[in-house]
């Protein structure tokens, strides 16, 4: 509950940035299906691979440095059944054409349970196709750089406010 509190204030935070802020900040929601892939040992066979899915879920601004490149930090909150963490990639958006756009860079994420060390940093490579000025479908994959810190795929839609 206290995520979806920590979520709802920071839109309510956006919404009167966004109010007070110059063209070329934007803000929006997005969301959607989150697959995490798990290596699993399994005896002497090695590594199996094991996908678990859930849901994210949350908010971005996006800050137009120029036509064809922007900053554009996110909060999302992912859940998968009990697993539960924040991620909050700071991407560099290059926009390809009017309606693609490629975004990478660091993933800051916190655990609320399942690991000791509770802070990861991963990175992320993502893609967005806009369907309208104000709608766009996303697909991110997220590389863990340790052993435990799982990789996943992201896959949802966002919508600019």
């Amino acid at each position: 509950m206290k995520y979806v509190v920590t979520l709802f204030s920071l839109f309510f935070f956006f919404s009167i940035l966004k109010c007070n802020a110059q063209s070329n900040v934007d803000f929006g929601i997005k969301g959607g299906l989150n697959l995490t892939f798990f290596k699993v040992p399994e005896a002497q066979f090695g590594n199996t691979i094991q996908t678990e899915t859930g849901y994210y879920g949350g908010v971005y601004v996006n800050f137009e440095i120029n036509d064809a490149v922007s900053l554009q930090p996110e909060l999302l909150y992912v859940q998968l059944n009990d697993f539960k963490f924040i991620n909050a990639p700071i991407y560099a958006k290059f926009q390809l054409s009017n309606k693609l756009s490629f975004l990478a860079g660091p993933s800051l994420n916190y655990f609320s349970d399942f690991f000791i060390n509770k802070f990861k940093v991963r990175g992320d490579i993502s893609t967005a196709y806009n369907i309208t000025e104000n709608f766009d479908l996303h697909l991110k994959f997220v590389v863990g750089f340790t052993e435990v810190a799982p990789n996943g795929l992201f896959i949802g839609a966002g919508y600019k406010f």
